[in-house]
C-alpha cells in the first residue's frame, strides 16, 4: 500500500512544483489558447492563456509511477505500462492538435482524419498488447469477455474486443475533450474518477483471487499496480487544478484531454469494470450526449434543444456564472462517482 501512498504524493508534489514552471516556458514561447468566436463572450478574455498543459500531469504521473518503483524494489506490471502508454500515446496525439493550433492560430488543429488515424493507432496498439502478456495463472490484462464490475457472459473474441476497446478509448478520450471547456472541470471531474479506481484497485487486490480464492474473487491481472497508476494520475491532476482553476493560468489542451479519457478507458479495460465507467465518469458521458443530441436534433428537425453545446456552456448562456456551472457539475460528477462505487461493492457483496 505504500506504493498507492508514494504515487498519489509524487504526482502532487511534481505538478504543484512544476506546473508553474511550464506555464512560463509556454508562456515565454507565446503558447497560448486560440478562442473561438462564437463562443461565450466571457471567455474571450481567455485568449492567449498558455495552453498544452496536459504535459505536466502526464509527465508527472509517469515520474511518480517510476520513482514509486525505484523507492519500493517494487516491479512495474504489465497492467499499469500499458495503462500509462495508453495514457501517453493519447497524449502525444492531442499535443500535435495543439501545437498545430498554436503555430497556424485556428480553432483546428490536426485534421480529422490525421487526428483519427493517430488515435486508432496508439487504440489498436493498446487493445492488442493488452490480450497478451499472461501471467503464471494464464491472466491476460485484458479480456475478451464485457464486464461491469467483472466479467459476464461469453467471449466475444480478440477481433470484437479490439472494436470494443476502441470505441471505449475513442468515447472517452473525446468526452473529456468535450468537457474540458471551463476552468477546472475536466481536471476536477477526472481526479474523482481516478480516486474511485485507487479504490477499487485496491478493493480488488484485497480479494483477488491469485490470493484468496473466495467466490466473490476478482479475476484481474494487476489490481494493485493499477491502484498506483490511479492514485499517481489522481494525485497528479489535482496538483494541476492548483493552476487550472478559476481562473485558469494554464489549460490542458488536447494533450491532456485526451490522455486523461485514454486512461480512464485504459483503467476500466484492465480492471475488468468497462461498463461501470460510463456511471463512474458520468459527467464525460452526459456532456457528450448533450452533443449527440444537439447535432442529431438539429440535422432532423433544423432546431437546437440546447442555447449551445456541450451542455455547460447551455448553462452559461443561460446566465450563470463559470464558477458556478462548474461546481454545480462537479457535484453531478460527485454523485455519479458514488453510485458507480456503490455499484462495485453490491456486486462484489452478491457474489458472496
Amino acid at each position: 500500500m505504500r506504493q498507492i501512498l508514494f504515487s498519489g504524493v509524487i504526482g502532487l508534489f511534481l505538478t504543484l512544483v512544476g506546473t508553474p514552471l511550464l506555464i512560463k516556458l509556454l508562456a515565454r514561447k507565446g503558447y497560448g489558447q486560440f478562442i473561438r468566436d462564437d463562443g461565450p463572450r466571457d471567455h474571450h478574455s481567455k485568449r492567449g492563456t498558455p495552453t498544452m498543459g496536459g504535459i505536466a500531469f502526464i509527465l508527472a504521473t509517469l515520474i511518480a509511477y517510476a520513482l514509486t518503483k525505484v523507492i519500493t524494489g517494487q516491479p512495474p506490471s504489465f497492467s499499469g505500462v500499458l495503462v500509462l502508454f495508453l495514457m501517453a500515446g493519447m497524449g502525444l496525439v492531442g499535443f500535435l492538435d495543439d501545437y498545430i493550433k498554436i503555430v497556424k492560430q485556428r480553432s483546428l488543429g490536426l485534421r480529422a482524419k490525421a487526428k483519427m488515424l493517430g488515435q486508432l493507432i496508439v487504440g489498436i496498439a493498446f487493445a492488442v498488447l493488452s490480450l497478451n502478456f499472461a501471467d503464471a495463472r494464464g491472466q491476460t490484462p485484458a479480456s475478451t469477455k464485457l464486464s461491469f464490475t467483472e466479467d459476464f457472459g461469453w467471449s466475444i473474441g480478440p477481433v470484437l474486443f479490439v472494436i470494443w476497446a476502441l470505441f471505449m478509448i475513442l468515447a472517452m478520450s473525446n468526452g473529456v475533450n468535450l468537457t474540458d471547456g471551463l476552468d477546472g472541470l475536466a481536471t476536477g471531474a477526472s481526479v474523482m474518477v481516478f480516486g474511485a479506481y485507487t479504490f477499487i484497485g485496491v478493493w480488488q487486490y484485497q480479494d483477488s483471487c491469485a490470493i484468496t480464492g473466495s467466490p466473490s474473487c476478482f479475476e484481474v491481472r494487476d489490481p494493485l499496480d493499477l491502484a498506483v497508476v490511479a492514485s499517481a494520475l489522481m494525485g497528479a491532476c489535482f496538483g494541476f487544478l492548483w493552476w487550472n482553476t478559476s481562473p485558469a493560468k494554464i489549460f490542458m489542451g488536447d494533450t491532456g484531454s485526451l490522455a486523461l479519457g485514454g486512461a480512464l478507458a485504459g483503467l476500466a479495460i484492465v480492471s475488468r469494470t468497462e461498463l461501470l465507467l460510463a456511471l463512474l465518469g458520468g459527467l464525460f458521458v452526459l456532456i457528450t450526449m448533450s452533443v449527440v443530441i444537439q447535432v442529431g436534433s438539429f440535422r432532423l428537425t433544423g432546431k437546437r434543444v440546447f442555447r449551445m453545446a456541450p451542455l455547460q456552456h447551455h448553462f452559461e448562456l443561460k446566465g450563470w456564472s463559470e464558477v458556478l456551472v462548474v461546481v454545480r457539475f462537479w457535484i453531478i460528477q460527485g454523485m455519479c462517482t458514488i453510485v458507480g462505487i456503490g455499484l462495485f461493492y453490491a456486486g462484489w457483496a452478491a457474489g458472496k
